[in-house]
């Protein structure tokens, strides 16, 4: 774990500051950040950038009234000014009922060290022959004729809390990535074709060689797309796109839209919303996780729960003040840049793979669609609509078959996740990730 003491006097005087100008409570959080990126494309670097950078949020309350105030100014004069800044916005707000610091008794006590950080930050010569070698293997697969561009990235967060109610914490994150976009065809017969990896430590990138191969191979299995007749039958999502169901999801359980009466799922706690044999995990202590974190932006102990078991919904998304609004106690989850207050929000999320391969999955499918690209917003989160363009695969047969273009998968959400099947090809990508999910009865629109 970081050492915060680098950091604490910055911190000390703006809450000392908003205390001098008034303030009954307060808390700072500073975020630095530094990040490099190598761009390359047809065999050549486009560009190489580097940013560094370091911001300061002071949130302060007056009785039940808050104001936030951020800056990237940390002189003594700068800090002086936010704090009197902030103070004398609070007094000007309406009161806010459910807003406050934690209690200290529920602060969080052991702050787990979750492995996040890799403390070797690449060279450019590093990404440079990352980004190389991943756009030379997606060239090399036949029938690709050109680059969209290819990127190798690191970052590096640095994060530090410190309230009057007695936290303060401190973690350091890092992470890599490495992406590639490619185009195969000519003229009107052209598609492309993407693939990425990314994680918190550069030795756990997969091999650039075999993402390379992917993007092309993609790119090229989707040359002769047409158009979908129209019919209403089994969609199979591929599990880099089903993580968008996993998305809707949480936010149709996030604290903020239940106490606002604006999620479909809003009456369904202790419900049966997936199929049976459905778990949806929220876990941010996972190891070398993309989104793990040791506690959560209010100093609350953040821990691995099921949000939904066996296919029941057993909590909602909570931060502090929508666990007041609710009756509720937060579960962990609260979340915050410097210049808004906290907000729930998941971290590693994931449904929990089933026992079939994919080829299982759908060897029963007669005529189906299995999307690989979804696209536009048509996902209303208040009645659960679901209208979304979608391209991917045929299936006849139990197989894939040809590819298919400027199709439009159509449901409603309540049902959808009532019928969903997993597929047991569950990979953590993103930090929100699902393996490939079945949903029989939906309408597929085509020409």
């Amino acid at each position: 774990m970081a050492d915060i003491g680098v950091l604490l006097p910055t911190l000390e005087t703006v809450l000392a500051k908003a205390k001098q100008y008034g303030a009954d409570a307060a808390d700072v959080v500073l975020v630095r950040d530094v990040s490099l990126a190598v761009g390359h494309r047809m065999g050549k670097v486009e560009r190489v950038e580097r940013s560094e950078g370091q911001d300061l949020g002071l949130r302060v309350f007056v009785g039940k009234r808050q104001a936030i105030v951020s800056g990237t100014d940390f002189s003594t004069k700068a800090l002086d000014e936010l704090a009197s800044r902030a103070v004398a916005m609070a007094k000007t707000v309406p009161d806010d009922p459910y807003c406050g610091l934690a209690d200290p008794s529920q602060l969080v006590r052991q702050i787990p060290d979750l492995d996040g950080f890799d403390p070797v930050e690449p060279s450019v010569e590093i990404l440079t022959d990352r980004v190389a070698a991943v756009e030379e293997a997606a060239l090399g697969v036949k029938d690709v004729t050109n680059s969209d561009g290819a990127e190798a990235s690191w970052s590096k967060g640095e994060v530090a809390i410190l309230a009057s109610n007695g936290f303060q914490g401190h973690y350091v994150g890092s992470g890599h990535s490495l992406s590639v976009a490619v185009i195969a065809g000519k003229d009107d017969g052209m598609e492309t074709g993407y693939d990425w990896t990314a994680a918190t430590h550069g030795a756990d990138l997969a091999n650039p060689t075999l993402i390379g191969r992917s993007a092309g191979t993609r790119a090229v299995a989707r040359l002769g797309a047409h158009k979908s007749k129209t019919f209403k039958g089994p969609v199979v999502f591929e599990n880099r796109i089903a993580s968008s169901l996993l998305g809707h999801l949480a936010g149709a359980i996030n604290g903020g839209a239940i106490a606002r009466g604006t999620s479909f799922l809003k009456d369904h706690m202790g419900d049966q919303i997936l199929a049976s044999g459905l778990s949806v995990i929220d876990d941010p202590h996972r190891r070398r996780g993309l989104r793990s974190k040791p506690f959560d932006a209010e100093g609350l102990a953040t821990r691995r729960q099921a949000l939904v078991e066996n296919g029941v919904l057993k909590t909602w998304v909570l931060d502090l003040r929508t666990a007041r609004q609710l009756g509720l106690s937060s579960t962990g989850n609260a979340s915050r840049g410097t210049s808004g207050p906290p907000s729930p929000s998941t971290t590693n999320l994931w449904i929990e793979a089933g026992r079939l391969s994919v080829d299982e999955l759908i060897a029963d499918i007669e005529e189906g669609l299995f999307v690989t690209t979804v696209f536009g917003q048509g996902v209303n989160l208040i009645t659960g609509d679901y209208s979304r363009g979608a391209a991917g695969f045929r299936i006849v047969k139990g197989k894939l078959a040809e590819p298919i273009k400027e199709a439009t998968v159509a449901g409603n959400l309540k049902d959808m996740y009532l019928a969903m099947r997993a597929a047991n090809d569950l990979e953590w990508r993103s930090g929100s990730d699902s393996p490939t999910l079945r949903i029989d009865n939906m309408t597929v629109a085509g020409q």
